[in-house]
């Protein structure tokens, strides 16, 4: 019988940072609209809300997505022969 893996991969940091505050700014969103403002109203106070929150909590997550986007702007980093060759002028 074939057993399936468990899924042991880490999420990307931005994948979960996103969603995360996409959570957090769709629970704030219905939370206001329910509590009956303006659907205007409601998705500026949500962006506003929801914005603190991540800025304050989630600076770990915040950090590891900058990480990771440096890592992967270092690793794609090519080489540019005009450009060395200003360099040493």
């Amino acid at each position: 019988m074939h057993r399936q893996r468990a899924y042991t991969v880490r999420v990307k940091p931005w994948i979960a940072y996103s969603l995360l505050r996409l959570g957090l700014f769709a629970a704030l969103f219905a939370l206001f609209s329910y509590l009956g403002a303006q659907l205007i109203l409601a998705a500026v106070l949500a962006a506003v809300i929801s914005f603190c929150i991540s800025y304050i909590f989630f600076a770990r997550l915040r950090d590891a997505v900058a990480l990771d986007l440096a890592q992967r702007r270092a690793s794609r980093v090519s080489v540019d022969v005009d450009a060395e060759a200003e360099d040493r002028l």
